[in-house]
């Protein structure tokens, strides 16, 4: 594994998970011409990336594994996502990872990185120079939220509807639920700007007095 750059700090990051979260979700998509965003996210991320946050999608690409489209497909998608998120909001993703495989026995991951495993996380860290323990994952469905809590991170619930089986267990506890990218720039924000006078506080940590756990 790459080691990161320790010469330099480490930075807070946002991890952001791609279907139902950043875009609207098209299962087992690789045509660029069905990309839609999701209302507010290329607005959000680009209020976020200038309050000093790395912004990495992390995905699960079961796709690959299945044969539903090669990795040169979904290569051409990823770079017209990326494209059109910097021509169209100013929005540079600083990393895409991918997890190719399929799932394991019993729902779980048969490797290392699907989500909820945090490998995909821990590896963008790396490579990245992220703070994990000042870093949040975001995505639509509590998997996302495990993964997070899993790597060291804080948690966040997007709810657009992915979630339809809702397996609770402390680590599935978001530390915050939205409905809305608008609401949740808001919160990190806030959070970011807590981190200035109070060091002490962590993503998935009791939150400051001004920066609600929950909301949205």
């Amino acid at each position: 594994m790459t080691q990161p750059d320790l010469g330099r700090a480490l930075r807070p990051a946002l991890f952001i998970d791609k279907d139902g979260t950043l875009i609207e979700n098209v299962p087992y998509n690789a045509d660029p011409n069905l990309l839609r965003f999701m209302p507010g996210a290329g607005e959000a991320l680009a209020r976020l990336q200038r309050a000093g946050l790395a912004l990495v999608v992390v995905t699960n690409q079961s796709g690959l594994a299945r044969g539903y489209f090669t990795r040169a497909e979904f290569a051409r998608y990823q770079q017209a996502l990326v494209q059109r998120l910097e021509a169209e909001h100013g929005v540079v993703i600083d990393g895409f990872e991918v997890c190719p495989h399929g799932v394991g026995a019993e729902g779980r991951p048969a490797c290392l990185c699907r989500k909820p495993a945090p490998g995909m996380l821990i590896r963008a860290a790396h490579r990245h120079g992220i703070d994990l323990s000042r870093s949040w994952m975001v995505g639509d469905i509590l998997d996302d939220v495990e993964a997070g809590h899993r790597a060291g991170a804080g948690g966040l619930l997007f709810d657009s509807g992915g979630e339809n089986t809702w397996r609770r267990s402390p680590l599935r506890e978001p530390d915050a639920v939205f409905t809305d990218w608008a609401a949740l720039a808001d919160h990190l924000e806030q959070a970011l700007d807590a981190w200035t006078g109070d060091a002490r506080w962590s993503p998935h940590g009791t939150a400051p007095s001004n920066v609600s756990r929950l909301t949205g």
